[in-house]
């Protein structure tokens, strides 16, 4: 096998993986068909602790190599710097269609509703345009606004408009509620729903998959394994470095909880984490079934777990490589969540 170069004076040296067998869905009504497995790029951005630009870019190629073809940033993740490590892959893999989604809206100081202005919006936009060195953004989503801003018709106009000016392909939303993915897939300028959606957190299963596909969304499923907790390799004695939000934000300090460990318990969470590892299959592992798990939802469309080494950018893929999940152990995943997790989440979100 060919041994791949550090790209720009990287200064990296990998041997790219068997390419998975990774399924490509239909993303809403737009064009795109994206990976059933993506990258959530907020690691390698910020918040996730230190990660430096060569390992960034050798995680972002092996996602590449192993058929990743959708990466979701934001303009918050790192100030730029995730958008900007994203421009860079596009250039250096000029031979693989790479979709990129990015968020605007949290940089709003104070983050409130009446911030998500045109002019506001319209900034936002020009900056994402610049570290993604593109001219036109592929896919651009609300960042999570307030739950005004899903009463206010005039802001979804100004998604419109910024679709007609060319500086935007498709609109989506990030939402923290099922309320808000309802409200906000009724508009018709929006393509795509992204929401916390994980074995921790099954509520959107109940309703919101099955309206966003009647109206043919593409669902985003993201936080998919409940911020690394779902990986399995955590402990009660795990620390985290001060600059992760694993430390900071356990009780929604700087953010919404559910961001952060999906909003479970921490030690509630580690003890349903020991219930599951039972119906790992053979010679997969923990943070694989969580993501094959998801997969096995008609309503979603691709799943955009985080990475922050090549390894891990390449086992996640290889998540699509599962057989399908069988009925019973889709219903021992459900049973765990009603006793284990359902009472501390269910209602929050």
């Amino acid at each position: 096998m060919p041994v791949r170069q550090g790209h720009e004076g990287c200064g990296f040296r990998y041997s790219p993986p068997r390419r998975c067998e990774i399924e490509y869905r239909a993303l809403g009504t737009t064009d795109y068909r994206v990976s059933a497995i993506g990258f959530g790029a907020w690691p390698i951005g910020g918040g996730w602790g230190r990660v430096t630009v060569d390992e960034a870019m050798a995680t972002l190629h092996a996602a590449v190599d192993a058929g990743v073809n959708f990466f979701d940033t934001a303009d918050v993740y790192g100030d730029g710097r995730s958008e900007q490590l994203l421009a860079r892959l596009r250039r250096e893999r000029s031979d693989v269609r790479i979709i990129i989604a990015t968020k605007v809206g949290r940089r709003l100081d104070p983050h409130i509703a009446d911030g998500y202005t045109p002019k506001n919006l319209g900034a936002f936009v020009d900056r994402s345009l610049h570290n993604l060195g593109t001219e036109t953004l592929d896919l651009l989503q609300l960042h999570c606004p307030p739950t005004e801003v899903y009463y206010r018709p005039e802001v979804f106009a100004a998604l419109e408009n910024l679709v007609v000016t060319g500086k935007v392909r498709y609109c989506g939303v990030s939402v923290e509620k099922v309320e808000e993915g309802l409200k906000a897939i009724e508009y018709p300028a929006i393509a795509t729903v992204q929401i916390v959606f994980n074995m921790f957190r099954q509520r959107p299963a109940e309703l919101l998959f099955r309206e966003a596909k009647a109206r043919q969304m593409g669902v985003i499923a993201r936080v998919p394994l409940a911020s690394g907790m779902l990986t399995g390799k955590m402990t009660r004695d795990s620390s985290f470095s001060h600059d992760d939000h694993r430390h900071f934000n356990l009780r929604g300090e700087a953010f919404d909880r559910g961001e952060t460990f999906a909003g479970v318990d921490y030690k509630a969470g580690l003890d349903a984490v020991e219930a599951l590892r039972s119906l790992v299959p053979k010679g997969a592992t923990l943070a694989q079934l969580a993501l094959r798990w998801i997969l096995m939802f008609e309503g979603v469309t691709t799943a955009i777990p985080g990475a922050k080494s090549p390894a891990q950018a390449t086992a996640n893929a290889g998540a699509a490589d599962l057989p399908l999940l069988s009925e019973t152990t889709m219903r021992a995943v459900r049973d765990i969540y009603d006793s284990r997790v359902r009472d501390d989440v269910h209602h929050r979100w």
